[in-house]
């Protein structure tokens, strides 16, 4: 921590000192809390890091991806593939999880608690209000997996969308996109209906994709203080290979992935959203929110290549029709349906808010065979399938399950004037979580299976703020929060009909963590420039994180069987240093940097696979990772941004992102190298004059400027099959490693028209 505590240092030396002698009185105390909507919008008093992000700034972006907004906020990193896929983090938690596992982040949009099964964001990039990132555990709002803090999204509404807007927009590898949206306001209310429409190749082989929205919002005025708001979405999206390599040979001759097998493709999504929000300012001094919401998400895959064929083939990545040769064929059915309501009000020196959350979920499964295949996979060829013991045929159901979770929540906030400069926060959640789990319903062969779960949990916060001048505040905060452990660790052995190689454990408790946060948020002078500056020094300590007792992505063997356990724990620190310049002048700047050191402080039992993991006795290596780096964690990120805007219609923008090397798997032997990219971007708006008075917005952008070559992603966890032979050599390397090679300068430009 000694580079963070000379970093603060030197930020702090910076204000102005003369400052903190001014009187400072809060007028009045307001719970800017909400799960719900983004009216209470504020940070004055508030005890923890938060960063808002207005649409405006999101459409002026143009972006093709929910990375491009967030990396310029210290402290977020992301899982990006293909396309727009993306799986949001933050301070370095869970960065030691695959593409397919929960983020340990709360995403929220429009007060829907949406829990993706992949942990991804899918969301209209054109229809967003707003985005509200708070750092710190927020399990005291919203519950679940909320370990490191919370992305809430608002969509589109109100007067302001009146008229009618049309855009489009093209890019390298055939990126395109369409946008219509025709809004009204009147006394009544207002509402707007929008269609996007996105589709492009992508650089990565096979990774095509495109993606369709349709979606609105209408808000009726009720009476003077009340109103009743819709909101829809719709969206169809379909997606071909993620763009992984396998290892560092196939990286850089063929970073595209033109050889090879993703062990997912051929993604079919269809997310559906709907919300009802009602609000009533009671008083001035009071107000109520409830709003009911479902979603649902309905998702087919393929999935494991398959590498025997019926006959005792071995079918290697290369062979002719490999690419349509897998196993399986995943159906995923969920639906999440929930009512929440808040009630916030204020009184002297005191302000609370009295939640409640009710959510009735669904999750379903049902996977099925898509060809004949054998399991044996041995170096021996041809195989044999033991007279059709180990044959699996067409249309067999290889997983059929389903969960039913039901949560019910109370919350609340508590915010105490102590003193004219201080200000006292308290949170306070408590959750009981229920799981009706039930596999098997239509298999012939094995029993159904069922069982019932259920947990209880308490979270909270404690902060304060001191408001040490009018312009700058300290803050601090302390808090928990938790992750419950999901049916598919609790019952993995009973998971599929026909059985699995991980044990049931109905033993798991929550996993804790707890959160400590100290900071300064201040606007003052910078060379003569005002500049709005926000800093932070912050630790998160988990406990009993829940992970295969074998070690991540390994096997078990007949001797030592695997289960999922509460077996480890880490700890995160750092620092984190957000500056911004005013955006109307002639030269902007913006910087957010960040410093992690993330390390495991308790997992002592990790097994590494060597050579064949599908034989009977596979080559197990165990290793005691504690006090080992969590991989893919950087210690430096740095984002900067300058900006040239010599009129109020033109600006140019040079951003550079920064991150340093990390360590690419658990065992810290691989290394995931640092990169710096440059991008430009240019926009000119301007009006029209005459009858229609149109304002134009012209757009254009190219990154990865000096087209830097570099891996966007890299994880290792075992010995893997050569990409060309199929063949195992039963070493650990940087050819055992899943790699996503970074795309080479491409560009962007559209023209947006609003009448």
């Amino acid at each position: 921590m000694q580079h963070a505590g000379r970093l603060v240092a030197t930020v702090i030396a910076s204000l102005p000192l003369a400052a903190a002698a001014q009187d400072v009185r809060f007028e009045e105390i307001r719970v800017t809390s909400s799960t719900i909507d983004d009216r209470f919008a504020g940070k004055r008093g508030e005890p923890a890091t938060v960063h808002d992000i207005s649409g405006r700034d999101v459409d002026g972006k143009r972006p093709e991806n929910m990375i491009e907004i967030l990396r310029a906020i210290p402290g977020v990193t992301a899982d990006l593939s293909s396309g727009d896929e993306i799986k949001i983090k933050l301070r370095g938690i869970e960065n030691q999880r695959y593409m397919g596992e929960k983020p340990g982040v709360a995403i929220v949009i429009d007060g829907v608690p949406v829990f993706e099964r992949t942990g991804k964001v899918n969301i209209d990039l054109d229809n967003i209000e707003s985005i509200k990132v708070i750092k710190s555990g927020a399990s005291y709002l919203f519950g679940d997996d909320a370990l490191s803090g919370a992305v809430i999204i608002t969509t589109k509404r109100g007067a302001k969308h009146a008229g009618a807007t049309v855009s489009a927009d093209a890019g390298a590898w055939g990126y395109n996109r369409q946008l219509v949206r025709a809004g009204l306001a009147g006394e009544w209310g207002s509402g707007h209906v929008q269609a996007t429409h996105r589709a492009g190749d992508d650089y990565y082989w096979q990774s095509a994709y495109k993606t369709g929205y349709i979606d609105g919002n209408l808000r009726f005025h009720l009476t003077d203080t009340s109103d009743l708001t819709f909101g829809f979405e719709k969206s169809d999206r379909a997606k071909d290979k993620h763009g992984a390599v396998k290892g560092a040979t196939q990286a850089r001759l063929d970073p595209q992935g033109e050889i090879g097998r993703d062990f997912t493709r051929m993604y079919d999504v269809n997310l559906r959203k709907l919300h009802l929000t009602y609000a009533n300012d009671l008083a001035p001094n009071s107000n109520l929110l409830a709003t009911v919401y479902e979603y649902r998400d309905r998702t087919g895959y393929w999935s494991a290549p398959q590498r025997v064929s019926a006959a005792g083939l071995s079918i290697s990545d290369s062979a002719p029709g490999a690419q349509e040769r897998y196993t399986t064929i995943n159906n995923y059915d969920q639906t999440q349906r929930g009512i929440k309501a808040e009630w916030r009000a204020s009184a002297g020196k005191t302000g609370w808010l009295g939640g409640l959350d009710l959510r009735r979920n669904r999750y379903a499964n049902f996977n099925t065979a898509k060809v004949d295949y054998c399991t044996l996979r041995d170096f021996a060829p041809p195989f044999n399938c033991n007279g059709g013991a180990n044959l699996v045929t067409a249309g067999t159901v290889l997983t059929d399950n389903a969960t039913d979770e039901a949560v019910n929540a109370l919350y609340g906030e508590f915010k105490y004037l102590l003193a004219p400069q201080w200000t006292l926060t308290l949170n306070g959640r408590h959750d009981h979580i229920g799981l009706d789990f039930r596999s098997g319903r239509t298999n012939e062969i094995a029993a159904p299976f069922g069982r019932r779960k259920s947990f209880r949990t308490a979270s909270w916060r404690a902060g304060a703020n001191y408001a040490a001048a009018l312009n700058t505040d300290w803050f601090a905060n302390v808090s928990s929060s938790f992750r419950a452990p999901t049916t598919d660790q609790l019952y993995n052995g009973s998971l599929s009909p026909t059985g699995g190689k991980t044990l049931n454990n109905e033993n798991l408790k929550p996993e804790k963590a707890l959160n400590f946060e100290l900071g300064l948020r201040a606007r003052t002078l910078l060379a003569g420039v005002a500049a709005d500056v926000e800093a932070a020094i912050f630790q998160v300590d988990r406990k009993d994180f829940i992970l295969a007792t074998n070690g991540q992505y390994s096997t078990g063997t007949a001797g030592a069987p695997q289960m999922y356990d509460n077996i480890g724990g880490v700890r995160n620190r750092g620092l984190e240093l957000s500056l911004k310049t005013d955006r109307k002048r002639t030269f902007t700047f913006e910087a957010a940097y960040s410093y992690i050191r993330a390390k495991f402080t308790d997992y002592d039992n990790f097994g590494l696979t060597l050579g064949n993991p599908y034989i009977p006795a596979p080559t197990l290596v165990a290793y005691d990772n504690t006090g080992n780096d969590v991989p893919r964690v950087p210690r430096h990120q740095l984002n900067l941004t300058f900006g040239w805007q010599p009129n109020d219609g033109f600006r140019l923008a040079l951003e550079a992102d920064a991150r340093s090397w990390s360590w690419a798997d658990e065992i810290n032997q691989e290394k995931w190298s640092g990169r710096t990219l440059f991008n430009l971007s240019a926009s000119y708006d301007f009006r029209e004059a005459g009858l229609l008075g149109a304002k134009w917005s012209l757009f254009a952008r190219v990154n990865n400027l000096f087209d830097k070559r570099y891996w966007s992603a890299a994880r290792g966890t075992n010995d893997q099959s050569n990409y060309l032979t199929g063949a195992y050599d039963g070493v650990y390397n940087a050819e055992d490693l899943s790699i996503v090679v970074g795309k080479p300068r491409h560009w962007i430009a559209g023209i947006t028209a609003s009448f």
